[in-house]
């Protein structure tokens, strides 16, 4: 990344930078916070959000994942669903997730988190028990439908607690720090596929077990921790700054005082045109599109079909439920790691392009080394994994650091999750039966995508650091002359773009 002011910048909602130290002069009485006090409230915020966001992050992927466990322990034998339909069966759930996100966004601003939360928590442990009950093709689409539906509020969640739409106090403070926070939350997601292919394994041995299969039990057992969380849910999770009860006066009043700070002289309730059409007249929310559905197609692909993948190489269904762990793990451990460096160089375009390369690497030695036997085919696939999954915090804190001003970062946000999401029902057709057992196809389109997402980062890169170096060089009159307007967001002259 260029070299950037050492004092940090901040936009307001009309797009109006200024430093912290200009942004701390009050009038009121208000007394600014040190450092040290702000360091320690985000470390209290973290420590009440990050693990409870991570294991409720952890039953979801679970949820949503284990039909391919599922699968292995006799599912499509035992309801005698075609291969077609199957497939069908992991791109639904992306469907319902897609309609629903908005509405499920308003309902939890409208009611509050630990409220809203609990209710579609309730709701979505209930259709994964259910999903045991399912007798034909049909009642899986359905109930797949309806556990996207139950889902999608929580990416949503996720990104208003650690990207700063609704708590901007984390983005303009440790913007920096974004993608540590991200990998801490999303490495639940390869601790699920290890956990999950673990407890597939175990619960496979339930066959027969009250009249029910294997594939039964997976489903109610990994759908009752979602219910019993949804209790937790209502003691633990704050709602806004205003009136979360787990932050003392001083704290609330730090927080919204960062709000105010942020909005400018907006209110709560502002809403920019200006900014709602700049999201989607930005070249840059479109190219952060592209990164994020080239990635999240070859997750989803990978984390609906790995079980299977490993079957393919030769293994039995019950050894391959408890192989599919080990890539996850080590994948798991590389996430947080790349994340952490990202966060320490300032960068996120080298460590998205450098797992990516990685994740290339591996589909082409699945490819490759289809005939050189099961060992060295599983090597590629924890390679695989490692890549796909690693870069995953780097991209998805890139466009938050990336999109200045409320209004244009929410909407610009919710419309690459919304395509995200889009990969992910794409990812559910991209395995095919008909592929098996080394899936050859699918890997190779895997591999094109990261090859376009390697790409696409490395020109996306270069035209920030090129921006950046412009507004480093400008004169004092050309930087007061691009300073002019209102709704300015990152298109003004002090903002730096994360490369």
């Amino acid at each position: 990344m260029s070299s950037v002011k050492d004092e940090p910048v901040y936009t307001n909602e009309k797009g109006d930078v200024t430093s912290l130290e200009l942004a701390n002069e009050s009038d009121d009485g208000f007394v600014e916070p040190t450092p040290e006090e702000m360091r320690a409230l985000m470390w209290k915020l973290d420590l009440r959000l990050i693990p409870f966001l991570g294991v409720l992050y952890l039953c979801s992927f679970l949820d949503r994942v284990n039909i391919g466990n599922a699968k292995l322990a006799g599912l499509t034998k035992s309801i005698t669903i075609s291969d077609n339909d199957y497939n069908w069966a992991l791109s639904i759930f992306f469907i319902g997730y897609i309609l629903f996100e908005i509405p499920s966004n308003l309902m939890l601003k409208k009611i509050g988190p630990s409220k809203w939360i609990p209710i579609v928590m309730i709701t979505w442990g209930m259709v994964m028990c259910a999903m045991a009950a399912v007798k034909t093709s049909a009642g899986l689409l359905v109930a797949r439908f309806f556990l996207g539906i139950t889902e999608v509020y929580f990416l949503v969640l996720s990104f208003i607690y650690l990207s700063g739409i609704q708590v901007p106090l984390i983005e303009s403070i440790y913007r920096e720090e974004q993608a540590t926070r991200v990998a801490l939350f999303f490495g639940c997601s390869t601790i699920a596929g290890a956990f999950g292919g673990v407890l597939a394994y175990g619960i496979m041995q339930m066959e027969g077990l009250q009249g029910l299969h294997g594939w039964q039990w997976i489903f109610i057992i990994e759908g009752l921790p979602t219910l019993v969380l949804a209790f937790a849910c209502y003691f633990v999770l704050p709602d806004f700054p205003e009136n979360s009860k787990f932050l003392n006066e001083r704290e609330r009043e730090l927080v919204v005082r960062r709000l105010k700070v942020d909005a400018g002289p907006a209110t709560e309730q502002h809403f920019s045109w200006v900014q709602f059409r700049a999201a989607f007249t930005d070249y840059k929310v479109y190219l952060h599109s592209l990164v994020y559905i080239c990635g999240s197609i070859p997750l989803y692909s990978l984390s609906l079909f790995l079980p299977s993948i490993i079957s393919g190489m030769g293994f039995t269904s019950l050894t391959a439920q408890a192989m599919s762990a080990p890539p996850y793990a080590i994948a798991c451990i590389f996430t947080i790691g790349v994340a952490i460096h990202a966060d320490r160089r300032r960068d996120r375009g080298w460590h998205i392009f450098f797992p990516v390369a990685v994740g290339a690497l591996g589909y082409l030695l699945l490819i490759v080394l289809k005939s050189k036997g099961s060992a060295a085919m599983y090597v590629a696939a924890c390679i695989t994994t490692t890549g796909v999954f690693s870069h995953i915090p780097s991209m998805l804190s890139w466009f938050t650091n990336n999109i200045g001003g409320h209004t244009k970062r929410g909407v610009a946000t919710a419309f690459i999750i919304s395509i995200g999401n889009v990969g992910g029902a794409i990812g559910g057709q991209v395995y095919r039966s008909t592929d098996a057992p080394f899936y050859t196809t699918g890997h190779a389109i895997c591999l094109a995508l990261m090859c376009t997402s390697m790409v696409t980062t490395l020109t996306f890169k270069y035209l920030l650091n090129r921006e950046n170096k412009r507004r480093d060089n400008l004169t004092p009159e050309q930087f007061e002359q691009e300073s002019q307007g209102t709704d300015l967001c990152d298109k003004h002259p002090g903002f730096r773009y994360f490369s």
